[in-house]
C-alpha cells in the first residue's frame, strides 16, 4: 500500500515537473513581446493605437462576429481600457479610467457585468490571487489550459499555454476522472528582467 502511494506520489511529481518546463519554455517565447507591449503603452499614453490593443480588439471583434455576440460600447470601452493598459486592473481602477474618459463616473455593477459578459465570453481573464482582469488577445478555446506568470516585482504577467501542458493536465484529469471545467493557474515569481536586477 505505501509502495503503490509513493509510486503515485513520482507520478504526480514528474507531471508537475513536465508542467513547469512545458511553462517555463512558453515564457521564454513570450517574455520579449509582453516588454515590447508595455513600452509602447507608455509611447501610447491613452492612446489605443499600439500593435498589441489593435491585435486584442481585431481578436475580440473576430470572435464577436463569429459567435454573433454584442459587444455594446460599455463592454468595447472595458475591453478597450484592459487592451490598453497591458497589465491586470481591478474594478474600480476601471472604474476611475472610464470616468477619466467619459467624465461620468459609471456604478460599480455596469463594470461587472460588462466584466462577466467578457470573461464567459473569453475576451478577458481574471486572476483570482489580485481579484484584476487582464484582457485576452490570444484567441484560444475556452477549455485549453492556461498558466498566468506574474511578476511579484514588476506585476507583468505573461499568459503561456503549450501542447505539453494540455496533454499533461489531459491525462492527470483522465486518471483521477475528473473532468474540468476551467484550467487555470497562477506562478507567482520573478520575470528574466527583475531576477537579474
Amino acid at each position: 500500500m505505501l509502495q503503490r502511494r509513493c509510486g503515485k506520489m513520482k507520478q504526480k511529481r514528474s507531471l508537475v515537473l513536465k508542467i513547469a518546463l512545458a511553462v517555463q519554455t512558453e515564457y521564454n517565447a513570450h517574455m520579449n513581446v509582453s516588454r515590447e507591449t508595455r513600452r509602447e503603452k507608455l509611447a501610447g499614453a491613452g492612446e489605443s493605437k499600439g500593435p498589441a490593443v489593435k491585435d486584442t480588439l481585431a481578436a475580440a471583434l473576430a470572435l464577436c462576429r463569429r459567435d454573433k455576440i454584442s459587444l455594446t460600447p460599455g463592454r468595447r470601452r472595458i475591453l478597450e481600457i484592459l487592451a490598453r493598459e497591458g497589465r491586470p486592473l481591478g474594478a474600480y481602477e476601471m472604474i476611475d479610467r472610464v470616468a477619466g474618459a467619459t467624465g461620468k463616473r459609471p456604478a460599480p455593477i455596469s463594470i461587472y457585468r460588462a466584466l462577466d459578459f467578457l470573461l464567459e465570453n473569453g475576451l478577458v481573464h481574471r486572476l483570482a490571487s489580485r481579484n484584476a482582469y487582464l484582457a485576452c488577445g490570444h484567441g484560444h478555446a475556452g477549455e485549453e489550459p492556461i498558466v498566468f506568470l506574474i511578476c511579484d516585482v514588476c506585476g507583468d504577467v505573461v499568459e503561456a499555454t503549450s501542447a505539453e501542458m494540455r496533454g499533461s493536465l489531459a491525462e492527470l484529469a483522465r486518471k483521477a476522472k475528473f473532468s474540468p471545467r476551467a484550467q487555470v493557474m497562477e506562478v507567482a515569481g520573478r520575470c528574466r528582467v527583475c531576477a537579474a536586477a
